[in-house]
């Protein structure tokens, strides 16, 4: 055996002990020079991207990975799994938290001159808490992830606009709290019932103790701490100040990451500790959360016309986003589900690309209100174009990939008969071109006098090549949306809604 499969053998746990290690050694690496920082957190993030590549090619090719920590064997120890759902998620964590990085550099030097040091240092710890919420198949392992990820939010958040962060950290930690203190009373409820804390053996014992109603409690409690935590309407307060006032990068990474995983996390405790038929039928907890992701959708793009503050907009447009993936697990049909879960991805890809290109103008000009946008576009051609691509993405334009999981959602609702959905698609798209063309407008079509005067002045080039990827990749993926459906999706729908076998 070669070196080579020795490390091959403990990728899973690699994966959140690379950049754990990583996270605690930066000040080290501050301490000698703190311009190495960011190269220690691209070294980290990518060797995290290989390995997480890896996790999911395995998965595809040889079925589910299961490691047992220290060789203790489940339920008695921790065993991390990795299966389609959470490969496919780790991969999505990895890549942005790696385009994020490398737009750091230049982001963070201006606006946070003298917090470079731990800003890196909470930057992989948030990696480290948000893979291992993904990879564990311990539930009481999740939750001390959960708190791990929650609290490096918390800092990051503090670190940006000043005061104002500060307060907006605050909220999110109370709600936070409120939202972790449902889910570990759910988790003390389960293990009381079950005195199993592994996932799988919960499924297992669950089924014959669903008339329990202490089990029902604990699913209550679990889909209201998942929701505070994915920010779906009306346990949204702490989303739109989170957003606003982190730093740009901080933004980007916690819009692009947070409430995804937020919304796994949601996926697996419903079909993965719990059964479909007590989500679908015994409880119809399906069907509250497609309602609830609906009333998200439309609310969620109203609110957004109503910001002048870019990040703002943006923040509210991710509550709408939300609830498209949540309206796909809610239908609980095939291809509801697929669309759902490819928005994970799409709306990673966008709304990540989307804050870069905010985080890039205010480093240029120093202006978020959208109505000061007038002749950016001649000024930053590739910033504005990469946010227009990313925009009629949001919008759903064909060609793009919000126009995919869009259509996915839409064929999944009128399969589920439930043609009002359609129409809520419809009529949030509608919207989302009112406050996007408000933006477009101001940008390429500003006063006339007021555009002839500006001269070309783009981002430095760290922060436009992760902006470029992220846009061609809207695009490739709403061509080629064929390549993460057929390899992951079809089979992890078929698998989450008991009609497979999960690879």
């Amino acid at each position: 055996m070669t070196g080579f499969d020795l490390i091959t053998d403990h990728l899973p746990v690699l994966t959140v002990v690379i950049p754990l290690i990583a996270g605690f050694l930066t000040p080290m690496i501050g301490w000698i020079d703190r311009k190495l920082c960011w190269y220690w957190v691209m070294l980290t993030m990518f060797a995290v991207l290989l390995m997480t590549s890896s996790n999911l090619y395995t998965v595809i090719t040889s079925g589910t990975i299961h490691y047992h920590l220290g060789g203790w064997t489940p339920p008695i120890g921790i065993e991390y799994v990795i299966d389609l759902l959470n490969g496919f998620v780790c991969l999505i964590i990895a890549f942005i938290g790696l385009m994020v990085g490398i737009y750091s550099i230049e982001s963070i030097k201006k606006e946070l001159p003298n917090k470079i040091i731990p800003f890196y240092s909470i930057f992989l710890l948030l990696i480290t808490g948000l893979m291992g919420m993904t990879i564990t198949g311990d539930i009481f392992n999740f939750y001390v992830f959960l708190e791990i990820s929650s609290l490096t939010a918390y800092a990051l958040i503090a670190m940006g606009d000043r005061g104002d962060g500060v307060v907006a950290s605050f909220n999110y930690l109370i709600m936070g709290t409120v939202a972790a203190s449902f889910i570990l009373l759910g988790i003390g409820y389960l293990y009381a019932v079950t005195g199993s804390l592994n996932i799988a053996d919960m499924q297992g014992l669950l089924p014959s103790i669903y008339d329990n109603k202490v089990v029902l409690a604990a699913l209550a409690f679990f889909m209201v701490g998942f929701s505070i935590k994915v920010g779906l309407f009306p346990l949204h307060a702490w989303l739109p100040d989170a957003y606003t006032h982190a730093p740009s990068a901080a933004s980007a990474l916690i819009a692009g990451l947070m409430t995804k995983v937020g919304a796994y996390a949601m996926i697996r405790f419903m079909f993965s500790v719990f059964t479909p038929e007590f989500v679908i039928d015994i409880t119809r907890m399906a069907e509250i959360l497609t309602w609830a992701a609906a009333l998200a959708i439309i609310v969620g793009s109203v609110l957004a016309i109503a910001q002048s503050d870019i990040k703002r907009m943006l923040a509210y447009s991710s509550i709408s986003q939300i609830g498209y993936i949540l309206l796909g697990v809610g239908l609980a049909n095939v291809i509801g589900m697929q669309g759902g879960l490819l928005h994970i991805l799409n709306h990673s890809l966008m709304k990540c690309a989307l804050f870069l290109v905010a985080g890039a103008i205010f480093y240029k000009t120093g202006i978020r209100n959208l109505h000061q946008f007038q002749g950016l576009g001649k000024k930053m051609p590739v910033t504005t174009t990469v946010f227009l691509i990313a925009g009629l993405s949001m919008i759903g334009v064909p060609g793009t990939v919000g126009f995919t999981s869009k259509w996915y959602l839409a064929l999944g609702s009128i399969n589920a008969g439930q043609w009002i959905f359609v129409i809520v698609i419809l009529i949030s798209s509608l919207l989302n071109i009112v406050y996007f063309w408000r933006v477009f407008d101001n940008i390429w079509f500003g006063h006339p006098h007021e555009v002839e005067h500006i001269k070309r002045d783009e981002a430095p080039l760290s922060m436009l090549i992760p902006m470029v990827i992220l846009a061609v990749l809207c695009i490739f993926f709403g061509l080629f949306a064929y390549y993460p459906l057929h390899y992951v999706l079809e089979p992890l729908s078929n698998a989450l809604l008991g009609i497979g076998v999960l690879p």
